[in-house]
């Protein structure tokens, strides 16, 4: 069978009510998101705290089948992968830069059921993330500094999307940090096929359309590759 690049939005909802997690997130969902990012933060790695794994365990309580992606800007990956995992997590995405042991993480990843995400900061050279691609199934491409939501998109990242989707053209490139409808057809030329929105879903007026608006440009950019 042969493999296709399949344009994915994955709504961020670190800017949701988080009182209503679940409703939030269930949503989404309905208007069409194709996967839940989930930032986990532990105020070390990134100067903000978020959500940790009880709390994903809980949504996946309520959230039977969608596909959950934890976004760990952490300093210790390798401390959550066994919780996560038994949180319902499907893909663990991590940072590189505090790890000593990248190829270690991705295989306990791996052996705890998961699927292997790899993410570089905006000062994180293309290269650093190059040597793991052959051990992940996505790489995550950050078009901001981690750590808070709502902030401006960076253009220059997208060289770096356009390099690896050069280089290696079915994987999972994803981007994530002020994407929406103005950013989207720059990220979907660079080559990026997964992507992470916040402010732009959660505070659309009408999330359907917003989500449908940024898989057609992805989807349309794939196509005349």
């Amino acid at each position: 069978m042969t493999r296709h690049l399949k344009a994915l939005i994955g709504p961020s909802i670190l800017n949701a009510d988080l009182s209503k997690l679940y409703e939030e997130s269930q949503k989404l969902l309905d208007n069409g998101a194709d996967y839940l990012h989930l930032d986990v933060m532990d105020g070390h790695f990134v100067p903000n705290l978020t959500l940790g794994h009880p709390v994903v365990k809980c949504l996946r309580g309520k959230i039977k089948d969608a596909f959950f992606e934890t976004h760990m800007m952490v300093s210790n990956p390798e401390q959550w992968i066994v919780p996560m995992a038994d949180a319902g997590v499907n893909q663990y995405t991590f940072h590189i830069e505090p790890v000593d042991n990248v190829e270690e993480v991705c295989r306990k990843i791996r052996e705890n059921g998961m699927k292997v995400g790899v993410a570089i900061k905006p000062g994180t050279s293309v290269a650093e993330v190059e040597k793991y691609i052959s051990l992940s199934d996505m790489v995550l491409i950050m078009t901001v500094e981690p750590g808070f939501g709502g902030q401006k998109f960076m253009e220059n990242q997208m060289e770096k999307v356009k390099y690896l989707r050069e280089h290696y053209p079915l994987l999972d490139i994803e981007v994530d940090g002020g994407v929406g409808p103005s950013t989207i057809s720059c990220c979907a030329t660079a080559g990026a096929n997964m992507i992470v929105s916040g402010t732009a879903i959660i505070g659309s007026n009408d999330q359907a359309s917003t989500i449908q608006l940024m898989r057609d440009t992805v989807q349309q950019a794939i196509n005349k590759k």
